[in-house]
């Protein structure tokens, strides 16, 4: 195992335990005393770009990056990451609402980092050269899509509570809100555990682990956010799983 994979599964546990212990100050949870702060937009730009460059870059300039095994893997993660960069900033709607610089820089080197160990799995894929359309290919590829659906569908549902001009939160409804607080980051957790599968690589388990290590506790503190705030709030709502957590 290389040494930025062992530091990217070493990151898993300290984030977990970290993000338990401090509520992550962004969104409704954003505080002063973090250090200057970014537009929202300008932030969510700024810390997805380096997820969708560096492993395009490297595996599209590696010597296996043009055999289907490695490309069109790629090509899941180009789909993700074109929409989290660019889409989904887009559609948020205008605020004065900041984001910590400090909370970009170290996204921008998980990014990083996590790219790197991706390209680096799919160019092994590459260059091995096995078949390509394997049944855990096909699995993970069926999960990603719908952990992505799932995903997409919470975000808008969470975007269109608010009208134009609105700053203000309210319970969300419907959809995979009926039975868990957070379905977008459940969406996500599902997304990288297909891919996880569909590339069956050590960089990829660490990427679905890592997800889950930073989305959790964020879920959390959403749930308890939403009980504090809300006394009508639906009580029996759980926090990530339907039925279970």
């Amino acid at each position: 195992m290389s040494l930025p994979l062992l530091i990217q599964f070493a990151l898993c546990p300290l984030v977990f335990l970290s993000l338990l212990w401090v509520t992550a100050p962004y969104g409704r949870h954003h505080e002063a005393g973090w250090g200057p702060d970014l537009p929202n937009r300008t932030a969510w730009v700024l810390m997805e770009l380096p997820a969708l460059l560096v492993i395009t870059v490297l595996v599209l300039t590696g010597p296996a990056g043009a055999n289907p095994q490695a490309w069109i893997p790629l090509c899941f993660w180009v789909f993700h990451y074109s929409y989290r960069t660019f889409v989904f900033p887009a559609l948020m709607q205008p605020s004065d609402r900041t984001f910590p610089a400090l909370l970009v820089l170290f996204a921008v080197a998980f990014n990083s980092l996590n790219g790197y160990n991706n390209a680096e799995a799919l160019l092994n894929a590459g260059k091995q050269a096995a078949p390509l359309l394997t049944l855990h290919f096909i699995i993970g590829a069926v999960i990603f899509m719908l952990g992505f659906l799932l995903h997409f569908r919470s975000d808008r549902t969470i975007r269109l509570l608010r009208k134009p001009g609105e700053t203000g939160y309210s319970i969300p409804t419907g959809g995979m809100f009926r039975w868990v607080s957070s379905p977008h980051y459940l969406g996500e957790i599902l997304q990288w555990t297909g891919w996880a599968v569909m590339t069956w690589s050590l960089a990829g388990v660490a990427f679905a682990l890592f997800t889950f290590c930073n989305l959790a506790p964020r879920a959390i503190s959403n749930h308890r956010w939403y009980r504090e705030r809300f006394p009508d709030y639906p009580p029996d709502r759980k926090i990530l799983i339907p039925g279970i957590f």
